[in-house]
């Protein structure tokens, strides 16, 4: 993972805070809030790859305790990122076919 200056993380914890609390107001049902679903798909794939660049435990514990999206998204990475691992550890014909299929 790279080293972000306390700045940078200060940054990524604002924009992962508030794409976080448009997915939860939506995810809630909230009336006073319109739903754009492109939007909604932005902020998950926003705080997906704010995630895969920085612990989000480490850097942004307030925020994974507060928000329900940001925790779901955390898991997620945490378990996409297990599974590359097992995958060309434990499993390397399967990656090789993976690769193949991909392209």
């Amino acid at each position: 993972m790279p080293n972000f200056t306390p700045g940078q993380l200060a940054s990524l914890e604002a924009t992962a805070t508030t794409a976080a609390a448009y997915l939860d107001i939506c995810d809630s049902g909230s009336r006073h809030i319109r739903l754009d679903p492109i939007h909604y798909r932005t902020c998950g794939e926003l705080l997906a790859r704010i995630f895969s660049v920085v612990d989000a435990r480490r850097a942004f514990p307030m925020l994974i305790q507060q928000s329900a999206a940001a925790r779901e998204t955390v898991e997620s990475t945490e378990i996409g990122r297990h599974i590359r691992i097992s995958r060309l550890g434990f499993y390397p014909e399967l990656s090789a076919l993976l690769c193949r299929i991909a392209f």
